[in-house]
């Protein structure tokens, strides 16, 4: 059984930084060979990618929102992906979901519906 463990979460000031670690584990899962992918869903508003990293973390993507402020990367060795945030916004406060594509596309993929493994989600709060 596959399970992704999100950590890192919290509420912070405006202009702040925070760092998302997203850990896997599963005896079966390669996470060497999935894309992986951050996610972020507010209050009422429906989720949305926040950023993707390919395989090999050679190829990324970011949301045009927070291009410029999140760096998303991963630790194949230790089966972690990370996104660290900076010059956070209180428009930034949602819960932070990373999630698994096993299809290891060069580039990773921006749709939800693709993504079949998911983590509980980490609340991130930011104050103005």
């Amino acid at each position: 059984q596959v399970q992704l463990a999100e950590s890192g979460g919290g509420l912070v000031q405006a202009g702040g930084s925070l760092r998302l670690s997203c850990a896997a584990s599963g005896r079966t899962f390669s996470f060497s060979t999935y894309n992986m992918a951050w996610f972020r869903q507010a209050p009422g508003k429906e989720r949305e990618v926040v950023a993707a990293i390919n395989w090999s973390g050679s190829s990324t993507y970011y949301a045009d929102s927070v291009k410029g402020r999140f760096t998303i990367s991963r630790d194949n060795a230790k089966k972690t992906v990370y996104l660290q945030m900076n010059s956070l916004k209180p428009e930034d406060t949602a819960v932070y979901y990373c999630a698994a594509d096993p299809q290891g596309f060069n580039t990773p993929r921006r749709g939800s519906n693709w993504y079949i493994y998911w983590g509980q989600g980490t609340q991130v709060t930011v104050s103005s």
